[in-house]
């Protein structure tokens, strides 16, 4: 089979792979959409010689793509019916861990206490034709959803679900949401559909355009305008409700709490990079609760699919490219311009 390989330098190989063969406990899975991440760019810009990793070290190449969705292909020993059958429609929660600590029992295997491996990261992903994984990260695909849907839910979209939902978001809330990108456009459709009324932050004018497509009630430019001024005149001079920062830019993180309202929430999903606050002026004398919240459970994996169903939400249209797996040079190319909507691989 063949697999993309990043190779550092913003160079990438479509590599040749042995197809693989489940162990005991393991399923394959012809792949059928793999989702492009903004999290793909860490690993897709490293310098060469010094790889991107989360989670346990990675030995040899490693097949890109944390975000999986197929049909299973093959069984291995000991995966009962209810785990896994052939032909079934499946997402994969794109985590290993040990399968026996409390967190990886509650499906929280990128919490495990032994380590764990991140598909696509440490361990092969699912821009490839197929992908080899334990049978328990499977999370069921309703029918209703298409397999490009559930790519996106396999991590953007189910990381601003598992964000909305820490948050308790409520319609009565206004949430500004820093960043546009494929997180924080997936953040703006789903707040939209509980009901909120959502600001939406980006310095792409294209991405703006398209959270207003989204729904969101009002954007704003920070390279063109004071975003914590602007989201102070959007509320009568209070702040938000909610802010989600999803760029992981210090700028926007630092103005993500200082928009917050007194009393409110700040949560900051963007990964990488670091950032600088006033303790005191910015959180402790405003009673700020910040939190931070890191891609979510097979549980919520497959609550966030029952919403998107049961809401009708058009999850697809997230997508502005879609790619095959001979494209992905191309397609990381203009991926890394941040002019875009999300990308998907199609099989």
């Amino acid at each position: 089979m063949r697999g993309v390989v990043f190779q550092g330098d913003c160079e990438l190989a479509l590599v040749d792979f042995p197809d693989p063969a489940p162990g005991p406990g393991e399923v394959v899975l012809a792949m059928k959409a793999s989702g492009m991440c903004g999290s793909d760019l860490h690993a897709y810009r490293a310098p060469k010689g010094r790889r991107f990793s989360i989670g346990r070290a990675a030995e040899g190449p490693v097949i890109a793509g944390h975000e999986p969705c197929g049909i299973v292909v093959a069984v291995g020993s000991g995966v009962g019916e209810r785990e896994a059958r052939l032909g079934q429609r499946a997402m994969c929660h794109h985590y290993k861990g040990c399968g026996v600590c409390g967190h990886c029992r509650t499906g929280w295997s990128q919490l495990c206490e032994e380590g764990f491996i991140a598909y696509g990261i440490s361990g092969h992903g699912g821009h490839a034709d197929y992908l080899k994984v334990p049978a328990s990260t499977l999370v069921p695909l309703p029918d209703e959803l298409s397999f490009e849907t559930g790519a996106a839910i396999s991590c953007g979209t189910g990381t601003a679900f598992g964000a909305l939902r820490r948050m308790n978001l409520s319609g009565r809330d206004t949430i500004a949401i820093f960043g546009q990108g494929p997180v924080g456009l997936s953040a703006t459709q789903l707040a939209v559909a509980m009901g909120a009324r959502v600001i939406a932050l980006d310095v792409g004018t294209e991405r703006l355009a398209r959270a207003k497509e989204f729904g969101a009630a009002a954007v704003v430019n920070p390279a063109a305008d004071d975003a914590v001024a602007a989201i102070k005149e959007l509320t009568h001079g209070r702040g938000a409700d909610l802010t989600l920062d999803t760029s992981g830019a210090p700028s926007a993180r630092a103005s993500a709490v200082r928009a917050t309202k007194t009393w409110g929430t700040c949560c900051f999903v963007g990964e990488g990079d670091k950032v600088t606050l006033d303790v005191s002026n910015d959180m402790l004398r405003r009673q700020l609760t910040l939190i931070a919240s890191w891609t979510f459970s097979t549980v919520g994996q497959a609550e966030c699919a029952r919403f998107v169903v049961d809401r009708k939400i058009d999850v697809d249209s997230l997508f502005t490219h879609r790619w095959k797996l001979d494209q992905a040079a191309e397609a990381y190319r203009l991926f890394a311009t941040h002019t875009t909507g999300k990308g998907v691989f199609v099989m």
